[in-house]
């Protein structure tokens, strides 16, 4: 028997891939078809089974596509109603693998159709669970978004039917059994997630407060309902495609690689109203780009940035790369839903200044300069980190704005007045920057390295653990 955790960290998410005797089953796919076919082919094995824990918000699932390439069946737990064949299990249902089997547990609360899936080994003895989103390391997932799907349905509901998930299929077995989650830290699908991938159920029993014997059913409800972010916009979109199914992530890709040469490039953005999206370092980008294009650099949370700030999932897109990272921004994109990339320019933004067309930049300045700026001038700061991270700590005298709320945060910004803006480490400060400037703020100055870098400067005046500002303020208590 092999189980492996495929894990993606752009999307915090994790796949499984799991052999027994030639036979093999995918939990969770990535809508990347091809490496499980491969190891399936490695292995000498074929893929049997699909298992779906439920309908994904965060990432579009490639269930269909490797069902139709590879004949194996897409499992959904009891109550799903996919637009597409599939075999809907009932709650503790076997299926054989090899010398191994997985049983449905039917387990509601993140959504209603969320199920958990059993592994027992060659000798029949539990040894794993994947959980989907019903249970993460550390945490339980979010009950705000099945509502989609059925408007009868309240968080509070849902809130309930994950207590009851837990108390009567998750707590009862073993401890030494595995946890497998769908996400790890860094998701949206839940608030505290840990930064491990997996766990044995004992020790969270100890550590994970939604499994603590102790708490009421009323205090679960109240606990994990309160302080939940807004899902980002393509939540919803998601949901929708992975129950209707996806289209081949082949296909898209083929639609999208266009190579446009500069000319091109701003004829076809002209035609279509196409967003440009230059995925660049956020340092590179800043040394010149072109005008009204923005920054979301492929290293970082790329597709769950993306999601959060681009609200049209079928906005069609343009793409700036550099060493040919065209191919993997249009993956990344489509691993999300967005599908209508349109091309990329041809040799990246080198070629774009070889035709000698204009091009914009943004001033970026270090932590050093920084410091000496506030102290040697009225420069406003803005901090575009979370609320619970500008809480922790900040800037003395910093504006909380949030990258999160980008609409409102723009609206404490005077285009008049100059601003330091400063996030982390210096990715979300840039895409705040470029999508201000390319709405006509041109009075925003990024901060290299963020607040990871500005706390070690000497003399930098830093507050910790105060409530963070309102939006409606202008600055912050210094008490």
């Amino acid at each position: 028997m092999k189980i492996e955790q495929i894990y993606t960290g752009c999307l915090a998410q994790g796949a499984y891939y799991i052999e027994s005797n030639g036979e093999v089953a995918i939990i969770d796919p990535l809508r990347e078809t091809k490496s499980y076919i491969e190891q399936a082919t490695k292995d000498n094995a074929k893929i049997k089974y699909i298992f779906e824990t439920h309908f994904h918000a965060d990432f579009v699932s490639g269930h269909v596509d490797l069902a139709e390439k590879t004949g194996a069946t897409i499992i959904y737990g009891p109550t799903a109603q996919p637009d597409f064949n599939a075999h809907i299990a009932t709650d503790g249902e076997v299926f054989a693998l090899g010398n191994i089997t997985i049983t449905a547990l039917h387990t509601p609360g993140h959504t209603m159709e969320s199920t958990t899936y059993l592994l027992k080994d060659e000798n029949g003895k539990d040894v794993a669970i994947f959980t989907g989103d019903t249970l993460f390391i550390g945490d339980v997932g979010r009950p705000d978004l099945a509502q989609k799907l059925d408007s009868n349905l309240t968080q509070e509901m849902l809130a309930g039917y994950l207590f009851d998930s837990l108390l009567t299929k998750i707590m009862p077995l073993a401890d030494d059994i595995t946890v497998y989650p769908a996400h790890g830290a860094g998701s949206a699908c839940g608030k505290n997630m840990s930064k491990e991938t997996f766990d044995s159920l004992g020790h969270q029993k100890e550590v994970n407060y939604a499994l603590n014997p102790a708490l009421t059913k009323e205090e679960f409800i109240t606990e994990l309902t309160s302080g939940l972010m807004p899902p980002p916009f393509y939540f919803p979109e998601n949901i929708m495609i992975n129950k209707m199914g996806a289209e081949s992530l082949d296909d898209v890709k083929k639609r999208a690689k266009k190579a446009l040469t500069p000319d091109e490039f701003v004829q076809v953005a002209d035609e279509t109203a196409a967003l440009i999206l230059d995925v660049r370092d956020p340092q590179t980008f800043a040394a010149g780009f072109i005008p009204n294009s923005i920054n979301i650099g492929i290293k970082g949370q790329f597709a769950p940035w993306v999601g959060t700030l681009i609200t049209d999932i079928k906005q069609p897109i343009l793409i700036v790369a550099e060493d040919s990272g065209e191919d993997e921004a249009i993956t990344r994109l489509a691993r999300v839903g967005y599908d209508n990339t349109i091309g990329f320019l041809k040799g990246g933004f080198q070629t774009w200044l070889d035709t000698e067309k204009d091009f914009d930049e943004i001033v970026s300045v270090s932590p050093e300069e920084f410091a000496e700026l506030i102290d040697e001038t009225e420069l406003k700061v803005l901090d575009v980190r979370k609320p619970g991270e500008f809480s922790t700590s900040h800037v003395e005298g910093a504006i909380t704005a949030p990258l999160d709320f980008i609409n409102e945060s723009m609206k404490l910004i005077d285009p008049e007045e100059t601003y330091l803006v400063h996030c982390a480490g210096g990715y979300r400060s840039m895409i705040f920057t470029s999508i201000l400037r390319a709405r006509g703020f041109e009075n925003l100055i990024d901060v290299a390295g963020g607040f990871g870098k500005i706390k070690e400067v000497e003399g930098i005046k830093i507050v910790e653990g105060i409530s963070p500002c309102s939006l409606d303020s202008n600055s912050c208590s210094k008490s």
